[in-house]
């Protein structure tokens, strides 16, 4: 499915089928020794946590456990996912699992483990060989010109609006919420979500009658609660048009949703918000995605934007390879190196100001979603045109993002960036 698009109708990724290296006794006691060599690298790697691995040749290990972290087991049924992992990184280690060559009782600390020691682990996880090249000039193909963005949102976001609705909140927003007690987490996701619009809109100081942009404006979520707080002229962009006719009908007359790339937007305004969009640029547009607000913005307007990063100390890595979420999910995109990412607003001349992280937020609102979609498959209200391998891919991905942000390797943040007066 990584080169097709995953619409109804259409089938997930060819990749569940039965593994040609098993782990019968004569092929495993000749292989064994080569990955028990592999697995002694990874247990090297893992300064914090635990991996308890039960393997094809009927052993037990214990990789990690020097120091505190996430601790997680793996049920190994073929040597061949340690050569997915080798070879295709995290994207060949999503096409084991789906071809039932691993198992996990639950796979987020797992994912968790391998984030918190990324840098430890260096490229042991990362794809290697023919595999990175090939991801790579496809990823290069799927970069976001503006045809390009067209068919890498659509490809996401015009899965149809009722594939997202029986499991995001009431106000369909796709980002982190922000919540108030993170000791217990028992506060609803929706008053999260809405606490999330309202720090993003407390960033912008509007007034009666200004006018505000948003730059990947979803389904009108953060649109209708802005024009609830101030009587705001509205302008909302999105390349999806499943996006453009929910949030059209939901926000009526008093709002503009257009169909448009931020690069093609006109005009001068008081404020612009832009959440977790910047992620479907790519690090080669992040000039242009910067230069439009620059330009959008009056002298003295302010941007609030959220986004999602990587630690630096990985990014290069991670730059140089092409992941699950990118070959499998969102086409095109690119994490945040904030460190890049600001030294080219600062070079534009926007002020970045009010710098705020919530990582595991983010991880507690994918937590969120995962439950709500599982009850969605068991009350069968996901559409009917979706296999059950493609919904398998997708609790896979939101296992695969709540374990990433819980192992502290990627976060998400707000920011202000201001144009000077």
């Amino acid at each position: 499915m990584n080169a097709t698009d995953p619409r109804r109708g259409r089938q997930a990724p060819s990749v569940f089928r039965q593994s040609r290296i098993t782990g019968s006794a004569g092929i495993s006691r000749w292989v064994a020794p080569l990955f028990h060599q592999m697995l002694d690298r990874i247990d090297q790697g893992l300064e914090a946590g635990s991996l308890e691995a039960d393997l094809p040749d009927g052993t037990r290990r214990l990789l990690g456990g020097r120091a505190a972290g996430p601790d997680c087991v793996v049920h190994l049924h073929s040597w061949r996912a340690l050569v997915r992992l080798a070879t295709g990184g995290s994207a060949g280690w999503y096409r084991a699992w789906a071809a039932g060559e691993w198992a996990s009782p639950d796979p987020v600390p797992l994912f968790a483990l391998f984030m918190r020691n990324a840098v430890s682990l260096g490229q042991l996880a990362r794809p290697h060989g023919p595999t990175r090249w090939i991801g790579r000039i496809w990823h290069w193909l799927r970069r976001n010109s503006r045809a390009g963005s067209r068919h890498n949102i659509a490809f996401h976001y015009d899965l149809g609006n009722d594939f997202y609705q029986p499991w995001l909140d009431e106000d369909m927003h796709y980002s982190s919420g922000l919540f108030a007690d993170t000791d217990n987490w028992l506060e609803p996701l929706e008053a999260a979500q809405l606490r999330k619009a309202d720090a993003i809109l407390d960033r912008l100081t509007l007034k009666d009658g200004e006018a505000l942009l948003e730059i990947g404006c979803g389904w009108g979520g953060l649109a209708e609660r802005a024009m609830e707080r101030r009587a705001l002229r509205y302008t909302g962009l999105t390349l999806s048009s499943e996006q453009a006719d929910y949030a059209r009908d939901r926000l009526g007359s008093g709002a503009s949703v257009e169909l448009m790339d931020y690069r093609d937007a006109r005009g001068v305004y008081d404020g612009i918000a832009s959440v977790e969009m910047v992620e479907a640029v790519g690090q080669r547009y992040w000039p242009d995605y910067l230069a439009a607000i620059y330009r959008l913005l009056k002298p003295g307007g302010r941007a609030a934007i959220q986004y999602i990063l990587i630690d630096d100390a990985i990014f290069e890595r991670y730059a140089r390879g092409v992941d699950f979420i990118q070959t499998y999910i969102f086409p095109g995109g690119m994490l945040i190196s904030e460190s890049r990412f600001r030294r080219i607003a600062q070079e534009m001349g926007l002020e970045w100001r009010d710098e705020r992280r919530f990582g595991l937020h983010y991880a507690e609102t994918l937590r969120r979603w995962r439950q709500c979609f599982d009850r969605a498959i068991e009350e069968g209200r996901l559409p009917a045109g979706f296999d059950q391998h493609f919904v398998a891919l997708w609790r896979y991905y939101l296992m695969y993002c709540e374990g990433g942000f819980r192992g502290g390797g990627i976060d998400v943040a707000q920011v202000t960036l201001v144009k000077p007066a």
